[in-house]
């Protein structure tokens, strides 16, 4: 899962980043609404966490813009505007859920897991393949009824070849979902985190395949 936070107190985004980022979620994190359109219209990212007090305007005015252009990204609204008139104005203006500041995590988590399983959302359905289960929603994979801890990079190069299963992902999009907007990606590092995943999946025994396609990418299938 990658998001989009864009929020413009750096102790509030980097506390949230490292807090997603433990539990797997790779966060994309921009300061301003102008950036964040930029962000949004480049793609590649299965939700956004939008801040409404901006330094450039209001979120809700942003979000407006983007239903009037038809993005249909989900959007979460994270705020300190937490009335009842605030809630239904977010609502009304475009926002997939809102959620006052404070919050727990988890609970964000939840309400991410929430928004994409609607229609046009990122399937939260558990994916099987080999011995392999994957829980999209809650981003945990285990083989055979174990947990199969990954770290973070593993478990993202894994859940974007189970969302492609059976063909053949790009490199490029591959590290687009491995890596946020500020990684430094060295020439190998994709193939790296690659080998060290086929490696765990074979240690136990998923009954996986990963093949690497020349000059393309990779490819996920059962094993034969």
């Amino acid at each position: 899962m990658r998001v989009l936070l864009v929020e413009d107190d750096p102790r509030m985004a980097d506390a949230l980043r490292a807090a997603l980022s433990a539990r797997g979620v790779l966060v994309d994190h921009v300061a301003t609404l102008a950036l964040a359109e930029d962000a949004v219209a480049a793609g590649g990212h299965d939700a956004v966490l939008l801040d409404r007090r901006m330094p450039d305007g209001d979120g809700l005015d942003f979000l407006r813009t983007l239903r009037a252009r038809r993005a249909a990204v989900p959007v979460i609204v994270l705020t300190a505007q937490g009335e009842l008139e605030d809630r239904i104005a977010g609502l009304d203006g475009g926002a997939d859920d809102y959620l006052a500041k404070p919050f727990a995590v988890e609970e964000l988590l939840a309400r991410l897991r929430s928004v994409l399983r609607r229609p046009g959302g990122l399937a939260a359905d558990v994916v099987r393949i080999g011995r392999l289960a994957f829980d999209h929603g809650h981003r945990t994979a285990t083989v055979g009824g174990t947990d199969l801890d990954l770290p973070r990079r593993e478990l993202l190069v894994l859940e974007a070849l189970l969302r492609r299963k059976g063909r053949t992902v790009p490199r490029a999009l591959l590290e687009d979902a491995v890596y946020g907007f500020d990684d430094e990606i060295q020439s190998n590092a994709l193939d790296t985190h690659v080998s060290r995943l086929r490696r765990r999946l074979a240690e136990a025994e998923a009954g996986l395949e990963i093949h690497g396609i020349r000059g393309i990418g990779y490819l996920l299938k059962a094993g034969s």
